[in-house]
């Protein structure tokens, strides 16, 4: 019979005492040694591990890369409540650091749409040794995939946002996330305004930086991209796809096989391959921009 790599369900402790939910798949085919990669998810506002969008996603991922996934704080089976990014970068610090002790010579950290929020603030954070929250955040990625993510805070110029700001700011809105959604918010999020993805990812350099965004996201105009693409400077690369929505539930076919292509080369700083774009991009859209 072939192998099959096999899933490895863990609670994860973080830094602030929260206990996450994590799901590891091991690349299938396996790899070990130097050439081992596993990519940390971080998935969107009221996602999950256990949401088909998530795996649809984490599936297609580990034929190139082995996956970490976990539930955020304030959803699925891990403790604590939802803070939209915020106290979410100690979630993704625990990850990471548990995909270095497990063996995983690189780690990428992949975040959709609030998640991508989460990693880029992560990696900025950790790469400038700012402490959040009492805490220090000890583990570095060797990169960073954003897909779908806000540039900003206070984001109300769409409908789907403004519905999330409901969520957020409101009793009725709040029971609702938890009863309609499974997600605990709460009741004052954000005590004090974090900063925000644009005001972090330039200190992520020389990490490098790969924004994935769609021209059909309903919750996010291409400024989002844009902004983030031109605050992270030369290590920065933008793919800006035609007919992708908005994050997990929003891919297009090839998409995720061609972020999960990409990552050899992210992880060395080089752009995508231009004959792979070209061929991607007849499933994907056009070659990224940069």
């Amino acid at each position: 019979m072939p192998y099959s790599a096999p899933t490895v369900y863990r609670l994860l402790p973080t830094a602030d005492a929260e206990i996450l939910a994590t799901e590891l798949l091991h690349r299938d085919p396996a790899v070990t040694g130097h050439d081992a990669v596993c990519v940390v998810v971080a998935h969107g506002f009221s996602g999950s591990i256990g949401r088909p969008a998530l795996r649809a996603v984490t599936e297609e991922l580990r034929r190139h890369v082995g996956v970490l996934s976990m539930d955020l704080r304030g959803h699925g089976r891990s403790t604590g409540t939802c803070t939209f990014g915020d106290r979410e970068v100690l979630d993704v610090d625990a990850a990471v650091g548990e995909a270095r002790r497990m063996g995983y010579q690189k780690v990428v950290t992949m975040g959709w749409s609030m998640g991508g929020a989460a990693v880029l603030r992560h990696a900025g954070l950790a790469i400038s040794g700012e402490v959040t929250h009492g805490h220090r955040l000890r583990h570095r990625p060797d990169a960073v995939v954003s897909v779908s993510a806000a540039s900003r805070w206070f984001v109300r110029d769409t409908a789907p946002m403004r519905r999330i700001h409901w969520f957020a700011e409101t009793a009725p809105g709040r029971v609702a996330a938890r009863v309609g959604l499974g997600v605990r918010i709460a009741t004052d999020p954000w005590p004090a305004v974090p900063a925000s993805p644009v005001e972090v990812i330039g200190r992520i350099a020389p990490t490098p930086v790969l924004i994935v965004h769609g021209d059909r996201d309903a919750y996010f105009t291409v400024e989002h991209p844009r902004a983030l693409a031109a605050a992270a400077g030369d290590t920065g690369q933008l793919w800006l796809v035609p007919g992708f929505g908005h994050a997990e539930a929003g891919v297009v076919p090839g998409l995720v096989d061609r972020i999960g292509a990409h990552l050899p080369d992210l992880l060395a700083g080089r752009p995508e391959w231009a004959q792979c774009a070209r061929r991607m991009a007849r499933e994907t859209g056009p070659a990224p921009t940069r």
